[in-house]
Parts: C-alpha cells; sequence; structure tokens
C-alpha cells in the first residue's frame, strides 16, 4: 500500500521524503495538482510513500501537512501503462469514425 502526504511548502515535502529515505523507505515528492487551482505556485507538494500510515502521520504532524487516504495509488516508480491508441480514423460506411 502506498500513502500520499500533502504539505503546502516544498521544503516541508522534502524534509519528509529525505526523513523517510534515511528511515529506508520509498519516497517521491510530486506536484500535488489541485481541482480548479491555475496559477502553479498555488498547488501543493505530495510525498508518495511505502511508509507505515503511521510513520507518515508523525511526520505530517510535525511538517504541517495531511494524509490523503481516498486515492488508489499507483506504487511508486511504476509509471503508467501506455494507452492502446487507434493508428489511423477507421471508415465506416464511407465516413470516418473514432473510437
Amino acid at each position: 500500500m502506498h500513502l500520499r502526504a500533502v504539505f503546502y511548502e516544498e521544503d516541508d515535502a522534502h524534509a519528509v521524503a529525505g526523513r523517510l529515505s534515511h528511515d529506508g523507505y520509498r519516497a517521491d515528492v510530486v506536484r500535488e495538482r489541485l481541482a480548479g487551482e491555475d496559477d502553479d505556485e498555488d498547488h501543493p507538494w505530495a510525498v508518495v510513500t511505502d511508509a507505515p500510515e503511521f510513520v507518515l502521520d508523525v511526520l505530517v504532524d510535525q511538517h504541517d501537512g495531511w494524509l490523503d487516504l481516498e486515492r488508489d495509488l499507483p506504487p511508486v516508480d511504476v509509471p503508467p501503462a501506455p494507452l492502446d491508441l487507434p493508428e489511423e480514423p477507421r471508415r465506416v460506411k464511407g465516413h470516418f469514425r473514432r473510437d
């Protein structure tokens, strides 16, 4: 199971990721995109990790962040599978059709 901790300050996210890495857990810092936010400066930072929830909970309290437990997260360092897209439009009765 992978957890996501969210922080408004980049320094806090990197501090938590550094602590988790030092303790032997995997941790990646990513930019969290919030719906409706246009300015990149307003987006918080997230740490995705395989650390246990109780370890991350302590660090979140120390660095003024929160746990995001509602998402089903992909494993750390595993890129999403590529989409299987058609190479060209299909013809149906003389018209082009997109799938």
